[in-house]
């Protein structure tokens, strides 16, 4: 999704639609500044080095692209491990969205049509799989499940030490990944690592 097709959308109302706009947005624009971190550069060029390390040189663009997503993902389990009440919160609402009513947004506001959205909400709702981001065996499963989703070969055992080791990478570096001063976390659920 763009934001040139979604700003249309955000007209401060209290629509659903409107409020659905307003959170792409809000998505967009702090994924656009995240990336673009000094730390987030850093992290995942170490992450990409260890992938490699395990998966070889000739295994192209994987080790990068599981250095971005793997750094994601352990920054994900450090706020939930920070309060697992907020994880249990955030799938109370999940269950309150109508899945519908989101697809039907989004397929108003993305260049492509959809129809996978309103199915992909209460599955994702009952995997719950973002608790296994807590325990490396766990996540590497998940990641599998990423590569076969997206047709390529299963992460070796190895790949375990790797998501290991990257805890001990982000975590000192977590708060320039999530600064107090651009996201507005309560000051009892901020990271104080």
């Amino acid at each position: 999704m763009r934001s040139r097709r979604v700003s249309p959308f955000a007209d401060q109302s209290d629509s659903h639609e409107a409020e659905i706009a307003a959170g792409v947005l809000q998505h967009l624009e702090d994924d656009r500044w995240f990336h673009q971190t000094r730390a987030f550069f850093e992290i995942t060029g170490e992450l990409t080095i260890l992938f490699r390390d395990v998966l070889g040189r000739e295994d192209g663009f994987r080790p990068g692209f599981l250095g971005h997503i793997v750094t994601e993902l352990i920054l994900d389990g450090l706020l939930i491990e920070k309060q697992p009440d907020l994880l249990d919160k955030y799938y109370a609402a999940l269950a309150q969205i109508d899945p519908e009513t989101v697809q039907n947004t989004v397929n108003k506001m993305a260049q492509f049509q959809t129809q996978n959205l309103a199915i992909l909400i209460p599955r994702f709702h009952s995997e719950q799989f973002l608790r296994d981001y807590l325990d490396p065996s766990r996540l590497l499963f998940r990641l599998n499940q990423v590569m076969r989703r997206i047709k390529l070969k299963q992460l070796p055992d190895e790949v375990e030490n790797v998501l290991k080791t990257g805890w001990e990478i982000v975590k000192p570096r977590a708060v320039e990944l999530l600064p107090h001063d651009r996201f507005s976390i309560p000051k009892n659920h901020q990271l104080q690592l």
